[in-house]
């Protein structure tokens, strides 16, 4: 079906900005992979976040598969992590002999629920895996409170949060380690796919730094030697593996380098973040006035004190929230409702999880929450027709609740 109102499949806009920083790229005589654009790329986003170490690399999925293996988790290590989220930042899970405990979201927020995770923790628990839901901050505050009581190491899955912050505060900053992703339906791309980790730890910069580069993440120590084994004093590879010893491998390295256009591309998308973001808000105020003049409805609205990046938009209603999906798709609107609770998924169902773990996240997901079409893509005219079309089906839902509702009394 094409949609008068589609949903994001760029939620960035692209134009004549980037086009010249890759053509410009391209005319220079560098290098295309691992050179100063991104070395630029970095220390701009690194600022940006407010973190001492900002590391490229292929895309949030590796960005958190990276972010994961600096645990160091062993078997029966335990990780507590929100249901509410895309597949992607908990897949990396399941390659680890570790227990998952799922903490159900505050209904408010669709975040991770500080009064839930107290109960979660246990001597085992090794690290805390969040997500600012559609763009609005968790509670983090209360959230590294708990952590740093326990020397609990949290990650906060930031692929909705570029351009929001908490309390003066940017995402990416907030936890021990931040993971963005640059996809093609993020706030900012770098050409379709990309991903961004934010720390402060010099140890964990290394190490990142040796795997995103076909090298090996292990403990390796100097060692004397009698000579140096290289023709010219540049070939530094050859002279350092003559004067280090491997004591331990943790991991083998693999190619995650994001390549000179791409870093070029995220400089520019950058330069636009806000003026992006803003174009968000302003979708979401118009849809928030409408939908918040009928009963029954409830708006994601921005806690106080931080800003809504608005990556979704998300409301909630009280009952006929499936006749409405369907409504709004009959007038041209696509609807998403994201994100189906993981912990209901095939493969956390065979590792052992089932209904009833999460009751917030699932009454939202199976009864009241959607998501509507916000990104900075949309015309007026496409912003005109999609407020349209949810002041017409809230008013036919609430015409038929009314009149269900008098017939019950008559009866």
């Amino acid at each position: 079906m094409s949609f008068a109102v589609p949903f994001a499949r760029r939620g960035s806009l692209v134009d004549d900005s980037d086009v010249a920083a890759v053509a410009r790229l391209v005319s220079e005589a560098g290098t295309l992979s691992a050179g100063e654009w991104r070395d630029r790329f970095e220390r701009r986003f690194a600022e940006h976040v407010g973190a001492k170490h900002a590391m490229s690399v292929t895309s949030g999925t590796v960005a958190l598969e990276l972010a994961i293996q600096l645990l160091d988790l062993a078997p029966g290590d335990e990780v507590i992590a929100t249901p509410q989220t895309f597949q992607a930042t908990l897949q990396p899970l399941l390659d680890h002999d570790v227990q998952v405990r799922f903490c159900d979201v505050d209904p408010l927020s669709l975040n991770m629920d500080p009064v839930v995770l107290r109960t979660l923790i246990t001597e085992r628990t090794k690290a805390i895996l969040l997500v600012h839901y559609a763009g609005y901050p968790a509670q983090m505050d209360e959230i590294m409170a708990i952590a740093r009581k326990h020397g609990i190491i949290v990650i906060e899955d930031c692929a909705h949060a570029l351009g929001s912050e908490y309390l003066g505060r940017r995402p990416g900053n907030l936890a021990d380690i931040g993971c963005f992703s640059f996809h093609s339906t993020k706030n900012i791309t770098t050409l379709g796919e990309g991903g961004m980790l934010t720390f402060n730890r010099d140890d964990w910069a290394e190490r990142v730094e040796r795997r995103r580069s076909n090298e090996v993440d292990g403990i390796f120590v100097s060692q004397a030697n009698d000579g140096e084994p290289f023709l010219l004093p540049w070939m530094k590879f050859s002279a350092d593996v003559y004067r280090m010893a491997c004591v331990g491998v943790r991991r083998s390295g693999t190619n995650a380098t994001l390549s000179e256009a791409a870093a070029a591309a995220g400089l520019a998308q950058l330069d636009k973040l806000d003026s992006m973001v803003a174009r968000r808000q302003e979708i979401a105020a118009r849809l928030d006035e409408v939908i918040g003049s009928f009963e029954g409805t409830r708006l994601h609205q921005t806690p106080v004190g931080s800003t809504h990046a608005r990556h979704l938009y998300t409301f909630f209603v009280e009952d006929g929230r499936d006749d409405l999906v369907r409504s709004l798709h009959g007038l041209g609107v696509e609807v998403q409702l994201r994100y189906f609770p993981l912990h209901l998924t095939p493969e956390w169902r065979w590792r052992g999880h089932r209904a009833g773990e999460c009751p917030e996240a699932e009454r939202s997901w199976f009864t009241s929450h959607m998501n509507l079409p916000c990104h900075p893509g949309l015309t007026d005219l496409q912003v005109d027709h999609l407020v349209d079309a949810v002041a017409t089906s809230l008013s036919k839902e609430n015409a038929c609740r009314t009149s269900m509702s008098g017939s019950m009394r008559v009866g």
